[in-house]
Order: structure tokens, then sequence, then C-alpha cells
């Protein structure tokens, strides 16, 4: 039987039959402007906004809606930048096995705004996203399991 390795939010290690995993797509928008990356705060780091597609939903429109549930601003995707698996336990147990996809995003609307979280999601931020220098990246903690610095790097490309 395949077993894959799934990591909580903390980084604990679960071993887990690949039959138990839940298929969760999700999308997340990577905003540059005026040299800054666009970040949401998530527990003590930083991710990119965005998250799980729901059934049925475009991607395009899945990273509309989230993006401006997490940031108050409206925004238009763009082009693909990565797609990436990964492996997560939530905090209830679930197994996860998570489509990452990347897409560039401008922004066209709104003010930064966290008004748009679900309760859940106040869970791990209280605080604005925040607008970062792309100087500052290298210091910058990310909270998330995919290289982004690489994600970014590719956007600035495109």
């Amino acid at each position: 039987m395949k077993t894959v390795i799934c990591r909580d939010k903390d980084g604990k290690e679960y071993e887990v039959p690949a039959s138990e995993l839940v298929i969760r797509p999700s999308v997340y928008a990577v905003i540059i402007r005026d040299d800054k990356v666009l970040l949401v705060h998530q527990w003590d780091g930083f991710d990119f906004p965005g998250g799980g597609i729901d059934p049925g939903e475009d991607m395009r429109e899945a990273l509309v809606r989230e993006v401006g549930e997490e940031t108050g601003l409206e925004v238009q995707s763009g082009e693909l930048v990565a797609c990436e698996n990964a492996f997560y336990r939530t905090e209830s147990g679930k197994n996860l096995h998570s489509i990452l996809i990347y897409l560039t995003a401008e922004v066209i609307g709104g003010e930064l705004s966290i008004a748009g979280l679900t309760e859940l999601e106040k869970g791990w931020t209280q605080d604005l996203p925040q607008w970062i220098p792309l100087a500052d990246l290298t210091k910058t903690k990310f909270y998330n399991s995919v290289d982004s610095l690489q994600i970014i790097n590719t956007a600035l490309k495109q």
C-alpha cells in the first residue's frame, strides 16, 4: 500500500495511506507591483493570497474570490506561474493532497482589508496583508511548502 508523509502546521510528520487522502485543488495569486509582492499573514509567516477551489468553480473565479476575501482587493487573474503538490494534515485530522496553482494577478480595485476572512481564517491572521519589498524577500519567513522565491522569480520573468 502506498503511503505519503503529511505535515501539520507545526511541521510534525504523519505517514498516511494514499487511499485516505482527500484531493483539494487551490489557487494563489502572485501580485507584484512597484517592486513589492502582496503577501498575507499565516501564523508567524507569510503566504500568497488564495485558497481552495470550490466544486464546479473555475480556478480564475476562485482566485478572484479568494483574493477578495483575504485582502479586500479586486483582481484580474493572469498567467500560470507554477503548479505544485503538497500533503497536509489539518487541525481536524483530515489528510489532504493539495494541488497548488499559482497565477499572476493585477489589482484593479478595492482597499486592503481582512473583513472577508472566515472565523477559521481569523485564527491564523488578524493583520492586514502587506506589500513586501522584493529586496526583503530573502529575510521574509514564508509559511507554505513551496519555493516562494522561485515562484516570485518566475512571475517576474513573465
